[in-house]
């Protein structure tokens, strides 16, 4: 993986975290780390220059709101492929021992192991090789939330834009084209059906 990537991985990790004042400290070292490499900074310039002049407990609130509240924007990748239907704790537990297979323990922190802020840094700090599979993986995720906080004109987007691009092929114009990639239709909230399986999503590439 290219040190390019992981800069933006582990920015994308902090900026899709909810925010407190350990994050506000860590905007410089973004902008800095991000301007090394052409263009990089330009996809997280408007989420690093909210974080900078909103208020924290304004920032915090806007967060919880976009991220916490619904699902529109859901940070759990697998929720975009199983919803909450019982495969879900199955393919939880296909994170959670890519994590262990790394040899480094990984503190989930209250989180579930698919939390794509985890899964972000994963790739940036600890096993960029297991990481970036999982990324491909979940390609479809990432690009229906990319898809979600587009419509919603979240600046956040552009940043799972910069995520995507890292990956192998082109990002889909829209959802029914990522539907067609994968091969799976909404997350159903109806538990027990038989949704698609993400571990058969081809990995790009492999």
């Amino acid at each position: 993986m290219s040190r390019r990537d992981q800069v933006l991985y582990m920015a994308g990790a902090w900026c899709l975290s909810y925010p407190d004042q350990d994050l506000l400290g860590k905007v410089p070292l973004m902008r800095a780390a991000l301007a090394e490499f052409a263009g990089a900074v330009e996809h997280f310039r408007e989420v690093l220059d909210a974080l900078e002049s909103m208020p924290l407990m304004e920032s915090q609130a806007h967060y919880v709101r976009e991220f916490d509240l619904g699902r529109r924007h859901a940070l759990h990748l697998s929720y975009w492929t199983d919803g909450d239907t019982r495969r879900r704790g199955e393919v939880l537990g296909l994170f959670k021992e890519a994590y262990r297979h790394s040899g480094v323990l990984v503190d989930l922190d209250g989180e579930l192991p698919d939390y794509l802020p985890m899964v972000l840094e994963f790739a940036a700090r600890v096993d960029p090789a297991a990481g970036r599979t999982l990324l491909q993986r979940y390609r479809a995720s990432l690009e229906m939330l990319r898809l979600g906080l587009l419509r919603d004109n979240l600046p956040h987007a552009a940043i799972l834009a910069a995520i995507c691009a890292t990956l192998p092929g082109k990002s889909p114009q829209d959802e029914q084209e990522v539907m067609r990639m994968a091969g799976y239709g909404p997350p159903t909230e109806r538990v027990g059906l038989d949704p698609y399986d993400p571990r058969l999503l081809p990995v790009r590439g492999s």
